[in-house]
């Protein structure tokens, strides 16, 4: 994989060079990640007019798990003291390499740190590397797919396990705090961020945080989870109906979420519009007299961050490529009753490659637990 990282930086050093900075300093997290293969947190990358540097407030080799480490054939620049700032460090080795202009990410600094940088190298022209390294990530190569693809397996099993056991009378943070665990326990890294579980009347709710509320016969089920392989993140929203069946109400919201999610589902296909995409989930929801009740988005991209480009929004620009991850998750709440959500993860493909592939596979059949 170093040839890999080596390739990336290769490619926005030449974007930077286009725009006539010699250097550029990385410093969103992710994006640290995604060029050098690893770093410990809080680490910038230096892209020099000489050569690479990461620098580091710690050692990464420190690191048991080997999350954090780069790739091999990056050199490391780790701080005496962990109170040292890594950007301001790696600001003052492009000045000392000779970089006239350095680009930086404005939007991941704040004004204390980009003034630091103003004043320890002040011959240094700050440069606005803008959303650069995060236009890059939009499309995946095959092994962040791989990647995907383990996340979302992982996902899979975290949830199936999970309605094979008994639900009613446990809380929603219980069963949070369960497949959490679960996720672990088959792979993943950590979750992919803080998992939903809303019963009863907080079923449906998008971000809906786990209470003590305890699942009840007759209610609505909702859960919300993802999970972090390597880095790469799934999600998936499943809803259940506990009790022997779904009441009538239920069953029509049901069917209408899972039409909108279908329609969106459909729709991702290269050079789609990513507001097209929007608009055939929405108007489904719309058309039934719920569009108060729908968010800004009913998808977004998935991968070292868990909501990235491209988003699928009625303002969204833009057109969807090829091996581009993302969800579609569009949802319905109803004040005091509780609702319906359903997400998946899945891949832009070619309709000569058999459409969207659909990492997460777990049933969306209206199951009564």
């Amino acid at each position: 994989m170093t040839e890999v990282y080596a390739a990336r930086r290769s490619l926005l050093r030449e974007r930077c060079a286009a725009a006539g900075s010699d250097a550029a300093l990385v410093s969103g997290g992710a994006n640290v990640r995604y060029l050098s293969g690893g770093a410990p947190a809080g680490a910038v990358l230096l892209l020099g007019p000489r050569q690479d540097l990461l620098v580091c407030p710690t050692d990464p080799a420190a690191d048991v798990t080997g999350t954090s480490r780069p790739a091999d054939d990056l050199p490391l620049l780790v701080l005496p003291s962990p109170e040292g700032d890594p950007a301001v460090a790696g600001a003052e080795r492009a000045a000392e390499a000779g970089a006239r202009a350095l680009a930086v990410e404005e939007h991941h600094l704040t004004v204390a740190r980009h003034r630091a940088l103003g004043s320890v190298a002040p011959r240094l022209r700050l440069d606005d590397l803008g959303p650069a390294v995060e236009q890059q990530r939009v499309v995946k190569d095959d092994e962040e797919i791989s990647c995907l693809r383990i996340a979302a397996e992982i996902a899979d099993q975290a949830l199936g396990e999970l309605l094979e056991s008994i639900l009613v009378g446990r809380t929603e943070r219980h069963l949070a705090l369960e497949l959490e665990r679960r996720l672990i326990d088959h792979g993943a890294d950590a979750p992919a961020f803080a998992t939903s579980v809303g019963a009863g009347p907080h079923s449906g709710r998008s971000g809906h945080v786990p209470t003590d509320r305890r699942v009840e016969e007759g209610d609505f089920l909702s859960v919300c989870l993802g999970a972090c392989y390597r880095g790469y993140r799934s999600e998936i929203a499943r809803t259940f109906v506990i009790g022997s069946s779904p009441a009538d109400w239920q069953i029509e919201l049901y069917e209408l979420v899972f039409a909108a999610q279908r329609a969106g589902r459909e729709a991702l296909l290269p050079g789609a519009a990513c507001r097209d995409v929007d608009r055939a989930a929405r108007v489904v929801l719309e058309s039934a007299g719920h569009g108060e009740r729908l968010g800004p988005v009913t998808g977004h991209g998935v991968g070292l961050e868990n909501d990235e480009d491209p988003r699928l929004a009625p303002s969204a620009m833009g057109k969807l490529d090829a091996c581009v991850p993302v969800t579609v998750d569009p949802g319905v709440h109803l004040p005091g009753r509780g609702g319906v959500r359903i997400d998946d993860t899945l891949v832009v493909r070619p309709e000569a490659d058999g459409g969207p592939e659909l990492l997460t596979i777990t049933t969306k059949e209206l199951l009564a637990l």
